[in-house]
């Protein structure tokens, strides 16, 4: 059955605020150097691996850590608690910054580049990837938030050129990407990103990603976006820093 498009634009997330023009964190190294481990992706349940791929131990569980400890010291935003009309209901605090210099060291020197583009998996990202959108967002769920229902849209990204400092390569998002900084080890506990297959929210079609300290979990966006959620957090607090995989148009 197709899409009801409509719909699906209605529930859609909304494209995020242009960002403040503060300047960009001095975001922590990492240490130690990545990766870590070679970095093999693979897919929650076969038949969707051309919508969802999971990278575990992308970063180190100290890694993680150091950059919580950091992420706590930013000025981090209470969204709404009631949403714009046709947005999804969410709840939680959040940072976000544009930062084409952060974006390149979280494709370049995490290993994350070589693990994308090998042979079994670069036909999935819908194109040439070049890099990572500059639009970095922190998320923190504490005991309580979640957000409801949604799809993630695709968004139009002018990257800076590496060789020519004065041009940019116009691109377009095609993948979510989502690092899980915390998990259960941590005290976190609910907080499960989950993904319905058929466009309607279904427990027997639900694929549930719990956080993971250190995964990396990309998403296929835009048009064939699953509808997906983030549960309510019932202690603790989940953190998240997210990008999108840009390809050339």
């Amino acid at each position: 059955m197709a899409k009801d498009k409509a719909a699906k634009k209605a529930q859609s997330s909304s494209k995020p605020p242009l960002a403040a023009a503060a300047p960009p964190p001095n975001w922590p190294p990492f240490k130690p150097a990545l990766p870590v481990v070679q970095l093999t992706p693979e897919a929650p349940i076969p038949g969707l691996e051309n919508k969802i791929i999971l990278l575990r131990n992308f970063w180190p569980k100290n890694l993680c850590r150091d950059y919580v400890n950091f992420l706590k010291t930013l000025p981090l935003t209470t969204t709404p608690g009631r949403p714009k009309r046709g947005e999804a209901v969410r709840v939680n605090d959040r940072f976000q910054v544009e930062d084409p210099r952060f974006s390149r060291r979280l494709w370049l020197e995490t290993g994350l580049q070589d693990a994308l583009l090998e042979e079994s998996v670069r036909s999935l990202w819908g194109g040439e990837v070049v890099g990572l959108n500059p639009n970095i967002r922190v998320y923190r769920y504490s005991k309580g938030q979640y957000f409801d229902c949604h799809y993630d849209d695709s968004n139009i990204v002018n990257l800076p050129h590496v060789s020519e400092s004065s041009s940019t390569i116009s691109t377009r998002t095609t993948w979510t990407l989502l690092l899980y900084l915390t998990s259960s080890t941590e005290g976190c506990t609910g907080g499960e990103t989950v993904f319905y297959q058929h466009d309607r929210k279904s427990p027997k079609e639900e694929t549930a990603v719990a956080p993971e300290t250190g995964l990396l979990l990309l998403h296929k966006h835009g048009d064939d976006c699953l509808l997906h959620e983030g549960r309510e957090v019932t202690s603790g607090e989940k953190w998240i820093i997210r990008s999108d995989l840009c390809v050339k148009k």
